[in-house]
């Protein structure tokens, strides 16, 4: 074994690494990304529950334990009504996580020694966060009895469950959809990084330059394969989803298959964005990795509550385009909403696809100009 031509060899390999300067970049940051990402998004607690209080006639007993609900920390009231009808429609919009319903004539029932009856309904589109939310709220209800109503050993209140949307619990319906966003990202972003920047490595994208084609054409050129494959994609994962898992169709197959291309052309827009970037094939996977798959598996909302995150990441989940996707995705298939209760996902999605384009295109520019 000639240890000489060996140590040679592994040093031109490790100063080939140091040269490539976004590769070492990348792949020293990746761990830290990870540890810090991993971190503050693995809560398996459930924070800053959206909270509904429907009182049909308030009195000393149901103002007293609607502001038990206000004054603690793990839930947020965010509207207080006197009928039921508002519960469904805030949500169905994604606006509310849990309603806690008082049968009329409330603190009368426990003034004569009668009991009172509660409602507590929950979004279980996320069934683990679901049953966690009604058992935090009978957590309050029952300190709550016990501190004003139960000191002479008596059980007063006798609180019922309903899941709204998810009844059977089925965990299909919460992973399916995210599962759904993690394979067009990993298609359409990845993919289509790799092969740009292997075009772009082998010398192939400059021969474009003798065509009287222009930048921005050359770039649809090279996405639309890739877009009809990520449509391809779609239909294959959405008959998975039906046929294998039973999740439910309630809303419009038409428009989950449009919001699922825009979120295709927006994945294949960050991946146009990143190989423009880069300067090699190999840095242009990792950053793909790091800036599509990690984010959208963990900030996405599709394993782990938003709402349980830090304050200072939950603005983070903002910019990451597989959290209005999943909304979507869940929304129409679970929940069964529209156009009307899904206009700001799918304006976000189509602002962010616009942009991204428009800034891969300005990237490419000085290459192919």
């Amino acid at each position: 074994m000639n240890v000489n031509a060996l140590r040679a060899f592994v040093v031109k390999e490790f100063r080939h690494i140091l040269r490539d300067r976004q590769t070492l970049i990348v792949l020293l940051s990746m761990p830290l990304v990870q540890v810090i990402l991993f971190g503050f998004a693995l809560r398996s607690d459930v924070r800053n529950v959206r909270v509904v209080l429907v009182d049909p006639s308030p009195d000393y007993a149901s103002i007293s334990l609607r502001s038990r609900f206000a004054a603690t920390d793990r839930f947020r009231v965010v509207a207080t009504s006197a009928t039921a009808d508002t519960i469904e429609p805030l949500f169905r919009r994604g606006a509310a996580d849990l309603a806690v319903v008082l049968e009329p004539e409330f603190g009368g029932h426990l003034g004569r020694g009668e009991p009172a009856r509660v409602l507590i309904a929950s979004d279980a589109s996320d069934p683990n966060t679901g049953t966690t939310m009604q058992n935090y709220a009978r957590a309050v209800i029952s300190a709550w009895e016990q501190e004003t109503v139960a000191r002479r050993g008596a059980v007063r209140i006798a609180p019922e469950t309903r899941m709204q949307f998810n009844p059977t619990l089925e965990s299909v319906n919460l992973f399916v959809p995210g599962l759904i966003a993690l394979v067009l990202t990993l298609v359409s972003a990845l993919m289509t990084a790799i092969s740009l920047s292997r075009e772009k490595e082998r010398g192939t994208l400059e021969v474009l330059l003798v065509s009287p084609l222009r930048p921005a054409q050359i770039i649809v050129g090279k996405v639309l394969p890739y877009l009809v494959l990520a449509f391809a994609n779609v239909v294959t994962a959405l008959l998975a989803a039906w046929i294998v898992f039973h999740v439910p169709f309630r809303g419009s197959v038409t428009l989950l298959i449009a919001a699922a291309l825009l979120y295709s052309g927006l994945s294949l827009a960050l991946g146009i964005f990143v190989a423009a970037k880069t300067n090699s094939q190999r840095t242009a996977m990792f950053t793909a990795m790091l800036v599509t798959m990690l984010p959208n598996a963990l900030l996405s909302g599709m394993i782990f509550p938003i709402a349980s995150m830090p304050a200072w990441l939950r603005p983070v989940t903002f910019i990451v385009p597989a959290r209005w996707f999943i909304i979507v995705a869940r929304g129409i298939m679970v929940k069964g909403v529209g156009v009307a209760h899904l206009r700001l996902e799918l304006l976000v999605l189509l602002v962010m696809t616009i942009v991204l384009l428009a800034s891969s295109i300005r990237s490419f520019k000085p290459r192919l100009a």
